[in-house]
């Protein structure tokens, strides 16, 4: 779904994660209607049960220049507010006046979408995603005009059409790990733990030979649900290579949790972090078979080891 949604690259939407829901079976079609401040109407008609693949008629002629919004099934589940991350179902098309091809969608994929409601999305997305609820459907089409300005100066890309089928909101992560220390370790790697919302300090140098197998340790349990393959995350973490204490990554660093589907990430972490309780801390040694190989990433020579030690935040 992912290459799929290439086709947004011209829009700032910072989609998406990976998470699991569905939403009412009701029956749905209707033509749109609402829309932007100038008044415009996009003329699509949306057709199909929410919950399922939908339909979408377009109208003859050009397509609609103005980006608007439409609530096709408002709902009624809790509704939706700026600052929620907003579990989808979500279906893409290009409107280009001729094909009208759709470009990909989560029913195919199996797997929603999170799309965060803030200043990061286009206007038109900020204020359709609160007037519906879960369970609700939203029709939105984003034209030229939802560009950020400075990227303006690109080729103009085909406006674009999404519908949203609305599963829930993702829960709030937590701000640090809670639990005890239970003294385990990686011989040949150290970590501190220090206050539960500052970084861990960890080290790698060492003389040990690395582990040629996966091994992960929890070094705080934490009294949350165990995380499930599949699903999204939130983490906080530091990564280094094994033997030099060579630090390639860290999100404390950055000042920002990151989140990311299990999916989408190297064997090592889908392995080594299912099963893990949500408040936890792991420190994990990952081998290169698990990891990038023989291919060398920034920071990351060719078959190196890699070891993380990871808070474990939130999970949906």
């Amino acid at each position: 779904m992912r290459r799929a949604l290439a086709v947004l690259a011209a829009v700032p939407l910072l989609l998406f994660a990976a998470a699991c829901g569905g939403s009412d079976g009701g029956t749905t079609a209707a033509t749109t209607g609402a829309t932007t401040a100038a008044g415009a109407s996009s003329g699509l008609k949306v057709g199909g049960a929410v919950g399922a693949k939908p339909t979408v008629t377009f109208p003859a002629g050009q397509p609609a220049a103005k980006s608007s919004y439409e609530v096709v099934q408002p709902g009624t589940g809790d509704g939706l507010k700026a600052g929620d991350k907003v579990i989808v179902n979500l279906t893409v098309y290009d409107w280009d006046g001729k094909a009208n091809a759709a470009q990909g969608s989560t029913y195919d994929t199996k797997a929603t979408e999170t799309i965060a409601i803030d200043q990061r999305i286009p206007q038109v997305l900020q204020e359709g995603f609160t007037k519906v609820k879960h369970g609700g459907r939203l029709l939105a089409v984003l034209a030229n005009d939802s560009v950020a300005q400075q990227q303006q100066t690109q080729p103009p890309a085909p406006t674009k059409v999404f519908v949203f089928d609305v599963v829930g909101t993702a829960p709030t992560p937590l701000k640090a790990v809670s639990g005890k220390e239970t003294g385990e370790s990686i011989k040949g790697v150290k970590v501190e733990n220090p206050a539960p919302d500052k970084a861990p300090t960890l080290s790698t140098k060492t003389e040990e030979k690395a582990p040629k197998d996966l091994v992960v340790k929890t070094l705080i349990t934490g009294t949350g649900e165990k995380t499930k393959a599949g699903q999204t995350l939130t983490v906080q973490y530091t990564g280094k290579l094994w033997g030099s204490d060579k630090q390639f990554d860290s999100s404390w660093e950055r000042g920002v949790p990151a989140e990311f589907p299990l999916a989408g990430v190297i064997e090592g972490w889908q392995k080594g972090l299912v099963g893990v309780p949500v408040g936890s801390r792991v420190v994990m040694s990952i081998p290169p078979a698990m990891a990038y190989k023989g291919e060398e990433k920034p920071g990351i020579p060719a078959n190196s080891t890699l070891v993380f030690v990871v808070d474990v935040l939130g999970a949906y």
